[in-house]
């Protein structure tokens, strides 16, 4: 089993930092996936996947499971060992998967080896990581990962998501529960409850994705939530209660610096999804060398 590569810098280290402490590194032939809680289901699921080309030069990669490699690292650990490395003046920081014995240790031990040569000096860093996953769990692995890929039936497109950020900054310290409510014809509606207070915020006509109809004629003398109930009962809506904790962290991925976000509830009120949209430089394309975006468990399921 062999990794090694040249590494491009890259931010998105720091934003899943912001959403778990731990994740999956997964490496096939042409890709690089970071992965958090696709195994183990608990909490919110992020989802970064990468072709080689965007974060590696000079990249091997060999094991006798078709060429794949999955392991689990520290982000804290591994944040702090690229910032440092590339703050050298030096050459290209190259990354392998080594084994090394620890201290204290009787048995070498897995780690990703970074080093970085600058003009006077040399700089080598380990990662402890843990051993890569079996056979098996690197199947399981992938079946997780391809269960994740489903899209909502209806996107909509957030216009500002600083905006949102600094909204959900405030809900949070009315509740710890938010209702999430998408409508096919572009509305989101975010809305949380104490027992002194109910606090909301509704986006109308955002740009859909998928299925979707004509807005209805309504009164827009009547409340946001007596328009989302009516959608909901003409099976026009689907409504979710999520924790804010997660929503909060979902969008810690604005660090990656997206062009765009859709939010969309799967079938059945399966999940909460934010899918982040990433741009070709200088383009309005989108650059399908990078998706991202996360899964948020539902706490409570309105109409879906």
């Amino acid at each position: 089993m062999k990794f090694k590569a040249f590494l491009r810098p890259h931010g998105f280290i720091p934003a899943f930092d912001k959403i778990g402490r731990v994740c999956h590194l997964y490496l096939t032939r042409d890709h690089a996936i970071l992965l958090h809680n696709l195994l183990n289901g608990d909490g919110i699921q992020a989802i970064a996947q990468f072709k080689k080309e965007v974060l590696f030069e000079d990249y091997r990669i060999s094991s006798q499971n078709d060429d794949r490699i999955a392991l689990a690292v520290d982000l804290g650990l591994l944040h702090r060992a690229l910032r440092s490395s590339v703050s050298m003046d030096g050459d290209r920081l190259q990354i392998k998967l080594v084994k090394k014995r620890a201290v204290a240790s009787e048995h070498p031990m897995p780690f990703l080896t970074f080093e970085s040569k600058g003009y006077r000096s040399a700089v080598i860093q380990d990662v402890p990581v843990s051993k890569p996953l079996s056979r098996v769990d690197v199947h399981h692995l992938q079946t997780a990962l391809d269960m994740a890929q489903g899209l909502p039936q209806t996107l909509v497109q957030v216009p500002d998501l600083f905006q949102l950020q600094s909204l959900v900054e405030r809900l949070k310290h009315v509740g710890e529960l938010l209702n999430v409510s998408i409508t096919q014809y572009g509305d989101l509606h975010l809305q949380v409850s104490s027992t002194l207070v109910t606090l909301g915020t509704e986006y109308r006509k955002l740009r859909v994705l998928g299925v979707q109809v004509d807005a209805p004629a309504v009164d827009d003398s009547i409340s946001a939530s007596a328009r989302i109930e009516l959608a909901l009962q003409r099976g026009e809506a689907s409504s979710v209660q999520v924790s804010m904790k997660h929503f909060a962290k979902s969008l810690q991925c604005y660090l990656t610096k997206p062009d765009s976000a859709f939010y969309g509830i799967a079938s059945q009120g399966a999940c909460l999804t934010v899918i982040f949209q990433f741009f070709i430089p200088g383009t309005r394309q989108t650059d399908r060398s990078i998706s991202l975006h996360c899964r948020l468990p539902v706490l409570d399921t309105g109409t879906a």
